[in-house]
């Protein structure tokens, strides 16, 4: 029996490891009682892991974010790496998530708030229908863009630093491109407030 090449073995080997760092996001966002299944496109229930709390990396210690590329709801194209210089707050989401419902308002006041300030929003809509995901941000005023993940794609590729164990997750990645805080479940205005001005060296 012929040997598979070297190429051919790292493609398998490379499918395996994403397939299970899938099925490890998948079971770690089951910990909060609903399956992922159950929690597809729109039934209110809610999608989080384990316990809420936030995790702050102190500067010299932060883990480089990943080089995300995504296509917005809006169908542009969005790269990670074309905001560096910028602090950026990366939202979790789904529409039908009940804890993303109570944190949205916050989301759209500091957006707002921090308009042309240095400070840049993005939402990772994860399994949800597109037009649900434009009528929720429209609901709660969200006018920052949001990258559409059916697949989790997006949140794997941060598997190896600061994983979303969860949705809601938010992400707060500094101006050289690491991430300065992770926060799961929902976000408080203040509190979100304060990670992002620490993470903008304002304190």
């Amino acid at each position: 029996m012929r040997r598979p090449s070297r190429s051919a073995r790292r493609a398998v080997l490379g499918a395996a490891a994403a397939a299970a760092a899938a099925l490890a996001l998948g079971a770690a966002a089951c910990g909060g009682g609903a399956t992922a299944q159950d929690t597809a496109v729109g039934n209110g229930s809610s999608f989080v892991a384990g316990t809420y709390g936030t995790t702050v990396f102190q500067a010299g210690s932060r883990p480089e974010a990943p080089q995300v590329l995504g296509t917005t709801l809006a169908g542009g194209r969005f790269r990670l790496s074309a905001d560096r210089g910028a602090v950026v707050v990366m939202n979790f989401w789904g529409s039908w998530c009940t804890p993303c419902r109570e944190e949205a308002p916050a989301l759209g006041a500091l957006a707002r708030q921090f308009s042309g300030s240095g400070v840049r929003f993005l939402g990772v809509d994860i399994r949800d229908d597109p037009a649900s995901a434009e009528a929720f941000m429209r609901t709660y005023r969200i006018g920052y863009p949001s990258l559409n993940d059916p697949n989790d794609l997006i949140a794997l590729d941060f598997r190896a630093t600061a994983p979303p164990a969860g949705i809601p997750t938010t992400l707060v990645i500094d101006r050289s491109g690491r991430i300065a805080a992770r926060v799961i479940g929902p976000v408080s205005y203040d509190g979100l407030k304060a990670l992002i001005t620490r993470a903008a060296g304002r304190t």
